[in-house]
């Protein structure tokens, strides 16, 4: 059964989201490469860490009744499952897309317009 096995926090300003949610939860940030990217780790025991990047657009109206960031979702068949969420009246967003050494990754909508990634592991992914 698919489960969600990563979050991501797209900011703005990363070092300001850096600061915020070390001082809120305690979490630890590791910038993965020379990539705008890093790691969270939110803890031992039970749930799931994320990543942070830099936002690719404008932030969210400041007046919206809801903004989230978007988990992922890990499969067997990125493909398959992209098919799935077509059929069934979701949208792909971004594309098929590698994560170099971590494996295929897609972000799709439901049909409510709610955003989720979906990863294929693939250690192999260049």
């Amino acid at each position: 059964m698919p489960r969600p096995v990563h979050f991501e926090i797209h900011a703005t300003d990363p070092e300001r989201a850096i600061t915020f949610y070390t001082t809120v939860f305690d979490w630890t940030f590791e910038r993965w490469d020379n990539a705008p990217y890093w790691l969270i780790s939110t803890g031992d025991g039970p749930g799931i860490d994320g990543g942070l990047v830099p936002r690719q657009g404008p932030p969210p109206d400041e007046d919206a009744p809801l903004n989230a960031y978007p988990s992922t979702i890990e499969v067997d068949d990125l493909d398959t499952i992209v098919r799935h969420v077509r059929q069934a009246g979701g949208k792909v967003v971004v594309p098929r897309c590698t994560i170099p050494r971590i494996g295929w990754l897609a972000y799709c909508t439901d049909t409510e317009g709610n955003l989720f990634g979906l990863l294929q592991p693939d250690e192999n992914a260049t």
